[in-house]
């Protein structure tokens, strides 16, 4: 019988890839209300997509969760979907919001949202992941076997008897589980055939030097500081598999625009050197600038103009792009990015011009007069982050002016709130947006604890937002609440949608792509 590590192997290892389309009939089951609990109870592990048909994400999910869902049937891991315009309840009883929607079940009531990219090696390896246990046993006969399951395997070669350093690595596996493959042997002759001593932790990896050794403290959180370092690239690949992990990491990323294969393999061994020297403080990663070259332009370089180079510090939203005018050459580059850690460098910020006069009621800011007009006050500053191809923007839009009417009429109410927009996709903002539009509350004296606005967008509810999370709790739902001119009540006319309708509208448009929508 084949062992169980075996099987994984073969899982995440060179199996033939089948399209949908070449395959008999799906190996992903379409579940309903009917047979969707009694399913999931039936089996340890599940991933299931929440989807509706007109959904382009879903579209282009589909025949990567149908390969995925091909490689695990042997594992026994279904992949399984509901189709949400056909089984609105169901969908709703387990909290879909948008689609497509992924999620792991464990039974009914074990249940968390799948956090990997949504492409069909992803799918697999994440979810191999979670059906081993969070550490797994290594021995002399699965030890090779194991450090072959995934791109970066972690093994901790730590005696039994040393309990405080195996509640550390045992700790830092539960939390990490979704991201590493954990295993752990308490053998110290295979620890000494390894080239280590107990206790050790070591990361195996398919890339660069293919095996790491850790030489710090040994609790949980230096270890994960680590990992994450001994398990990127020195120059890596970004694309559509590795984008959210290298903006997770915490630290800079340097992009290196190329646009043929071979720039691409060159720059990488020519960067080496310099992402070596800068490893852990800033990582480097290649990009294939035919298939994502518009995302030179959220970087403020010139998406026409390469090879190109840039600097993103990921967590402030800070750029650093490398003067294009010059020329494209390691020396020079390396240069730049010692002038950008030393902090000699200024961020570049693109902005639309600060308008002369504010001609509405509603306050256009720009990312010049951000700081001004949103931070720099003791006003309670609502903001609406939006772009000028949101559907949900443009039907928010006179609503929005009604309500920023209110109070800049008002001279008490105007000296104590702003209603402000600004366009994310023309001006590099600090705050992290995850779809538009987004409205955000800046209470005076707490600029830096936004609140994010979450009900329906009536000028009713807007205006209780405001009054219940501002500083100066100015009270203007009563004005917002009377008839406009025709009979017709601003509460009314904004009407939130059914739960229906609001599901299929959030989750149809709209996703905040306006620094990484390529990828």
């Amino acid at each position: 019988m084949r062992s169980f590590y075996s099987l994984a192997l073969g899982l995440l290892g060179a199996s033939a890839v089948v399209s949908a389309s070449d395959a008999e009939e799906s190996n992903v089951l379409s579940l309903t209300k009917d047979t969707f609990s009694d399913f999931i109870k039936e089996h340890d592990l599940v991933l299931a997509e929440f989807f509706a048909p007109w959904c382009g994400h879903c579209k282009a999910l589909a025949p990567e969760y149908e390969v995925a869902a091909t490689e695990l049937k042997d594992k026994n891991i279904p992949l399984v979907k509901v189709d949400c315009t056909e089984e609105a309840d169901l969908c709703q009883e387990w909290g879909v919001e948008g689609y497509p929607t992924l999620k792991i079940f464990r039974g009914l009531n074990s249940v968390k949202p799948y956090a990997g990219a949504r492409k069909t090696g992803a799918l697999v390896s994440y979810m191999v992941k979670q059906s081993l246990p969070a550490v797994s046993p290594v021995n002399e006969e699965n030890l090779e076997e194991f450090k072959s399951l995934d791109k970066v395997v972690i093994i901790g070669y730590i005696p039994s008897d040393n309990k405080k350093v195996n509640e550390a690595y045992t700790s830092l596996a539960d939390s990490e589980r979704d991201n590493f493959l954990f295993g752990s042997s308490d053998d110290a002759a295979i620890a000494e055939a390894e080239g280590v001593e107990q206790p050790s932790i070591v990361l195996y990896k398919d890339f660069d030097e293919k095996k790491a050794v850790y030489d710090g403290k040994l609790d949980s959180e230096s270890i994960l500081a680590w990992i994450k370092t001994a398990s990127t690239p020195l120059v890596g690949e970004l694309g559509p598999e590795t984008y959210t992990s290298y903006i997770k990491a915490g630290i800079p990323l340097a992009y290196i625009f190329a646009e043929t294969p071979e720039e691409l393999q060159k720059y990488a061994e020519e960067f080496r050197p310099v992402a070596e020297k800068h490893r852990g403080k800033i990582n480097f990663a290649t990009i294939d600038a035919k298939a994502f070259g518009a995302h030179a332009g959220n970087l403020n370089l010139d998406p026409a103009t390469f090879p190109a180079f840039a600097i993103q510090d990921t967590e402030k939203n800070l750029k650093f792009p490398f003067d294009q005018s010059k020329e494209f050459n390691v020396e020079d580059i390396s240069k730049f990015v010692q002038d950008v850690v030393d902090g000699k460098v200024e961020p570049s910020i693109k902005s639309e011009p600060i308008p002369e006069t504010q001609e509405g009621p509603v306050t256009v800011v720009v990312a010049h007069s951000y700081q001004e007009l949103v931070i720099d006050n003791d006003k309670d500053v609502l903001v609406e982050y939006y772009a000028p191809w949101c559907g949900h923007c443009k039907a928010l839009a006179p609503k929005y002016e009604q309500l920023a009417k209110v109070y800049a009429e008002n001279p008490e109410y105007a000296s104590k709130v702003t209603v402000a927009k600004i366009d994310a996709t023309a001006n590099d903002i600090p705050e992290t947006i995850q779809g538009f539009p987004t409205i955000k509350l800046f209470p005076a004296g707490s600029k830096d604890q936004p609140v994010e606005y979450s009900g329906s967008r009536s000028i009713e509810d807007l205006a209780t937002f405001i009054k219940e999370k501002g500083k100066h709790q100015v009270d203007a739902v009563d004005e917002v609440s009377q008839p406009e001119e025709g009979g017709v009540t601003s509460s009314t006319s904004s009407a939130a949608p059914t739960q229906t309708e609001s599901a299929a509208s959030e989750a149809s448009e709209e996703p905040a792509t306006a620094d990484h929508d390529e990828l």
